[in-house]
């Protein structure tokens, strides 16, 4: 009797392997390593003869990890043995892969799998010689936020970069730890500043390129978890006071004369309004504040409200 039609993938997202699938059968194991002679084979330094083992069961889809190195990776957490759920990220050596339904009419059986898999590995080889420590993909199909957990979890180290429309950013690592971020290597935005605001990039590629050793002046020393706890916080406030805020770039003047009493004014919001005076447009006041985005939102936000700054008429 035929083995039943496979109605879930593995799909790879990032790597070396990105855009191949593997179909998953009822009562079939798969077993995934760089060993030549297995069934899903990844040829990286980082993933072990050995690495790990899907089962298609009643339970469900499962992932056993069989004593690998570097350990697998479900959506962040390292596990031994997970049940999958449709949309789950797993992560073995640089490859993210991510479990998809499929329809069974079109699947590729997995000898066309594996050669679809080869294929793939040998075209971006041409492209990128140090495939072995290469991780790429779409932050479409990952966002940030889960790709730095992954990373962070499973100990990375390396440069995350990414090109998207409002420029390129870049993430420093070392093991998992995230200590630099800068955008366009500009200096107006604190490392900080600028690791909240790559958070909120919805569209670009990225590549985890090899350590920088170079020194920088300012840190972040904050855990990678609590950076991203606080991002993801700060992400969701400033969406929703962002309505209340001018165009990006909008005009920005002091009335004259100036009613409301300097006095009143706490020392940041002094700061704000020196930036206001000096540069005149909502988002070169944002870059420049030392404050976070949300911060220097809100304070923009509050001056206007209290007639301390004015919009220009476009």
């Amino acid at each position: 009797m035929a083995p039943p039609n496979p109605t879930y993938a593995l799909r790879f997202i990032s790597g070396k392997y990105q855009g191949g699938e593997f179909p998953l059968r009822a009562n079939r194991d798969i077993i995934i390593g760089r060993s030549s002679d297995l069934d899903m084979v990844l040829i990286e330094d980082m993933v072990s003869r050995k690495h790990a083992k899907i089962q298609t069961t009643e339970e469900g889809v499962i992932i056993t990890d069989i004593g690998s190195t570097n350990g697998t990776f479900v959506n962040g957490e390292r596990v031994q043995r997970a049940v999958l759920k449709e949309g789950d990220r797993i992560l073995i050596g640089t490859s993210i892969l991510k479990l998809v339904s499929i329809d069974p009419s079109s699947a590729l059986s997995e000898t066309e799998a594996r050669h679809q898999m080869e294929k793939r590995a040998a075209a971006q080889g041409q492209r990128t010689p140090s495939t072995s420590r290469a991780m790429s993909g779409s932050i479409e199909e990952i966002p940030l936020p889960d790709l730095l957990q992954l990373l962070s979890t499973s100990k990375r180290s390396g440069v995350l970069s990414i090109r998207g429309p409002e420029g390129h950013g870049q993430i420093y690592l070392r093991k998992g730890q995230i200590y630099y971020a800068t955008i366009d290597d500009s200096f107006d935005l604190a490392p900080r500043k600028a690791a909240f605001r790559l958070l909120t990039w919805e569209r670009g590629q990225f590549d985890l390129e090899p350590p920088d050793d170079k020194s920088v002046l300012e840190e972040i020393t904050e855990s990678t978890e609590a950076l991203l706890m606080e991002g993801m916080r700060q992400l969701d406030e400033f969406r929703r006071i962002e309505p209340q805020l001018p165009r990006r770039d909008a005009l920005l003047d002091i009335p004259r004369p100036l009613d409301p009493p300097l006095r009143a004014l706490r020392p940041h919001e002094l700061d704000l309004l020196q930036l206001v005076i000096n540069l005149g447009q909502v988002q070169s006041v944002i870059d420049r504040s030392p404050a976070t985005d949300l911060e220097a939102a809100q304070a923009l936000i509050g001056l206007i409200s209290r007639d301390y700054v004015i919009v220009k008429p476009r």
